[in-house]
């Protein structure tokens, strides 16, 4: 052979040749020479013809000849990124054999294969870009980075500052007494340096610069990483008030948005196993809860108006015939743990899977206040498409510009994004199994304890028990112990005529913890013990998360909480009273107390 390269010889009259010879000629570009049998069998006269179209043949510089699966992958060992498949043809036992096997099987079936590929990836095979993708998704996500600190920067002084209800030098403390020197690796936080007021307003506002830098793509990746910083110790800061899955979730994305600016193929992967794995841990809880309302397709007769903050259109929601509400929890079951499997598979399978998820999450968006939770899910999907899909979305000056100025990565971006993977995929299989199974992975497990105060791979599963009534805590204060007025909050339920509002991208936290807090009992929520010292003592900043002082003149004497049932009227109610909500006294939450009985330990 005079050429230095390898060259490919295929069948030039099949059809579903051509079509994958394309592609790889479009992925190698000037490394491989594609050349059809039908010309290229007189210069390789030891090959019989039979043999060139039987399977394609691979004939290298120094005339060694691979033929079928393994022609396939020492193509694809010319691509960067992909020269693993050709690894695990070479050395994983078992792989070699298979792939021959399902070669050969294709290769009697063409017609099938044309098919198969076809509905897999399309009419045309082209190479998969993903710089739009990768733009539009750091652009975006800067937007939701903006938005969770500042919705947290408004709060953050009555939840956990000096006059809050937990306030966060005393966990601190509290902390370093129990764990020691633990506590640096178990509760990660910047404000060990400094835990004043201040220090936390701060942190929200610089976050939320951070957040507007990477929406104006200045100085991303130094951006990215300070955002999560200053998020991951917020979380650890907020204790009970930052302890929910959006917030993980937050964090997770956070760390693989860092390693988006490198461009590894690598990092796109890992962003779709993270929508598998937190939709199918979502879809799988809800099951293996043994919850009679999934089981039997009733949950969305509850849903509507016992989630924690409603809105207005779920009042119309929950008045749709029950049939539309089984045929939603039904759909529910099978996007998460049906359609999601389409996730792992080629373009066209995979763009199905993202429309259903955008859909799905959009209908969740519209009946309830989930802050930026839908958000973050439905932009995650963005990883599902690739440039080809995005191109329509955007102007041709625009997604020129950012081709031009796309990251090409090299061998350290693509080292750095298989390091980062050799974690977070054994991880977040351990968090399958544990979930799944209730086993712990021999290796992933301990490499999960050591990750998990980081934040950066999680469990997730919403809803795995449907609750089936609403009861509400109703605070109440009084000056001389005859007469009681409520405290009304600004976005949970309390006036019986004031509709649900809408909170997109803003998290009211106090809102949220009042509905955990009314499932249980007040002693296995001793926040909420801080939360009513703090109104005895008419604490500005945590009366700044109600929605009014009912004592504008000073604090009350006493204060108490009562527990209602509360659920959605009906249309006939809601036009004869004008109502949105009804409501029935249970008892009492938590009993009358006043400052004198108070200790440093509690009341």
């Amino acid at each position: 052979m005079s050429d230095a390269r390898p060259t490919l010889v295929y069948d030039g009259d099949c059809g579903i040749c051509r079509y994958w010879v394309d592609y790889w000629q479009a992925l190698t570009g000037e490394r491989v020479v594609y050349r059809p049998y039908q010309e290229a069998a007189a210069d390789f006269p030891s090959i019989p013809v039979a043999t060139f179209r039987h399977a394609i043949q691979l004939i290298e510089p120094g005339g060694h000849v691979y033929s079928g699966a393994a022609a396939t992958f020492r193509v694809l060992r010319e691509i960067p990124g992909r020269a693993a498949w050709w690894w695990l043809y070479a050395h994983l036992p078992g792989f070699a054999p298979s792939s021959e096997r399902v070669y050969a099987f294709f290769a009697r079936r063409r017609g099938l294969l044309n098919r198969v590929s076809k509905i897999l990836w399309g009419p045309a095979l082209e190479p998969e870009r993903y710089d739009l993708v990768g733009w539009a998704f750091l652009r975006l996500f800067g937007a939701i980075y903006l938005a969770a600190f500042a919705s947290l920067g408004v709060q953050i002084e009555g939840l956990v500052g000096s006059a809050g209800i937990l306030p966060l030098a005393d966990y601190l403390d509290a902390a370093h007494r129990a764990l020691g020197n633990d506590a640096y690796r178990l509760l990660p936080t910047l404000f060990r340096l400094n835990a004043s007021d201040t220090a936390l307003v701060a942190a929200t506002v610089a976050g939320a610069v951070l957040g507007l830098l990477i929406i104006l793509d200045w100085w991303t990746r130094p951006a990215l990483i300070g955002a999560f910083a200053l998020y991951l110790s917020c979380v650890v800061a907020g204790q009970d008030f930052m302890s929910f899955q959006w917030d993980a979730l937050l964090l997770e994305v956070g760390f693989l948005a860092i390693f988006v600016t490198g461009g590894s193929r690598i990092v796109i992967w890992l962003f779709r196993w993270l929508v598998f794995r937190y939709l199918l841990l979502a879809g799988a809880v809800k099951i293996l809860s043994g919850d009679a309302s999934w089981r039997a397709l009733t949950a969305l007769d509850y849903h509507f108006w016992t989630q924690p903050l409603p809105s207005l259109p779920a009042w119309y929601a929950a008045q749709l015939p029950h049939w539309v509400l089984v045929g939603g929890t039904a759909a529910t079951l099978v996007v998460e743990l049906g359609i999601v499997f389409l996730v792992l598979l080629p373009r066209r399978p995979r763009a199905v899977a993202a429309w259903c998820v955008l859909l799905f999450q959009a209908l969740i968006m519209l009946t309830g206040n989930y802050n930026f939770f839908n958000l973050l899910t439905m932009l995650m999907c963005v990883f599902l498409f690739d440039d080809a899909a995005l191109r329509r979305c955007f102007p041709h000056r625009l997604a020129s510009w950012v081709q031009r100025r796309a990251p090409h990565p090299g061998r350290a971006a693509t080292s750095i994004a298989a390091a980062v993977a050799l974690i977070i995929v054994p991880v977040g299989v351990n968090w399958l199994t544990r979930t799944l199974a209730h086993i712990d992975l021999p290796v992933a497990g301990a490499i999960t304890e050591i990750v998990s105060p980081l934040m950066i791979v999680n469990r997730y599963g919403l809803f795995a028990v449907m609750t089936t009534s609403r009861p509400e805590i109703v605070i109440e204060g009084s000056v001389d112990g005859q007469t009681w007025r409520e405290y009304e909050f600004r976005y949970k339920p309390g006036p019986l005529a004031r509709r649900a509002p809408w909170t997109l991208t803003h998290q009211p936290r106090l809102d949220w913890q009042m509905w955990f807090a009314a499932l249980g009992d007040f002693r296995q929520n001793p926040w909420f013990v801080g939360l009513v010292l703090r109104l005895l003592q008419g604490s500005p900043p945590v009366l700044a998360l109600l929605n009014s002082n009912p004592f504008p003149e000073g604090p009350p004497k006493f204060v108490r909480a009562r527990l209602y049932d509360y659920r959605f009227t009906d249309d006939v109610t809601r036009a004869a009273t004008g109502q949105w909500w009804s409501r029935t006294l249970r008892g009492m939450y938590f009993p009358e107390v006043s400052l004198e009985n108070f200790t440093r330990s509690g009341p």
